[in-house]
């Protein structure tokens, strides 16, 4: 469900009474006409989406609550510092409202890249509302049990030079080193992953975006933990049309389910509202 009209939508929410909260910041890909027509004919194709994470995490968590940016990251990206601050200094990495796609190529049509005035918009009119939104379902879930966990869904292409060398892991789990979640959420997220058939890394190339690094604070009852798929796991091409595949997707499900699992069980078993 979500507390918007369909024509205004930035977000959808579906309420959960878990102590676990998943966010969705880039599997939308709706484009405002007007923003639509500045971007070339690459920029328009909105390729570097989380392509069907909202569906492969569909009814894994019953109970959890969902948070789902509906718009393109082309648009704003709700995953980036709001002041432009780069997330990994040093490295090659998309901006706020990007100018490249992930393969160092210019997704807007020369002379329409956005300016400070189009940023300064678009944060007020798609950034601050989703981030809004998470903020007061975390708290309300931690109203309920004392505790929350915010679960940062993600994917990406397996093989991306401009970003990374080599072929990503399947599963990339984020805490910022440690400091976003309890060690226990960390350990449970990493257990699960070693169970499967997937190749994992914890803080590797992503060690956990904005949403991760803001909302995480342990010491307050707010946990955040992030898990960039390789989409190798649950497409069946890594390029348009980026079609899901079911029988991937049905595997990689009863691993998601699992660390899901395990990270719940933990928060309900500190609970203070037991």
């Amino acid at each position: 469900m979500s507390d918007q009209s369909p024509a205004d939508a930035v977000y959808e929410v579906s309420p959960g009474t878990s102590p676990v909260v998943l966010a969705m910041p880039h599997t939308g890909t709706h484009v405002p006409p007007a923003i639509m027509a500045r971007l070339n004919e690459l920029g328009q194709t909105v390729s570097d989406t989380d392509w069907h994470i909202h569906r492969l995490y569909d009814g894994l968590l019953p109970d959890a609550t969902k948070v789902r940016a509906l718009f393109s990251r082309y648009v704003i990206d709700a995953n980036r510092d709001p002041e432009g601050v780069s997330l990994y200094p040093g490295q090659n990495t998309t901006t706020l409202v990007p100018t490249i796609d992930f393969d160092n190529n210019p997704i807007w049509a020369e002379g329409q890249e956005p300016g400070a005035q189009d940023i300064a918009e678009r944060l007020a009119a798609f950034h601050r509302p989703y981030h809004a939104a998470v903020a007061a379902e975390l708290k309300r879930v931690k109203d309920i049990h004392g505790i929350a966990v915010l679960f940062d869904c993600h994917s990406i292409r397996s093989n991306i030079p401009f970003l990374f060398e080599g072929t990503l892991p399947d599963l990339n789990l984020g805490t910022n080193g440690g400091t976003s979640c309890a060690p226990e959420i960390e350990a449970a997220a990493l257990a699960a992953a070693k169970a499967s058939d997937y190749t994992s890394v914890l803080n590797g190339r992503f060690k956990g975006g904005w949403t991760t690094r803001h909302y995480g604070r342990p010491e307050e009852g707010i946990h955040a933990i992030q898990l960039e798929l390789a989409q190798s796991t649950h497409l069946a091409s890594e390029a348009l049309p980026f079609d899901y595949d079911p029988a991937k997707a049905e595997k990689l499900r009863k691993t998601l389910a699992d660390m899901l699992g395990r990270i719940e069980a933990y928060a309900l078993s500190v609970s203070t509202r037991a």
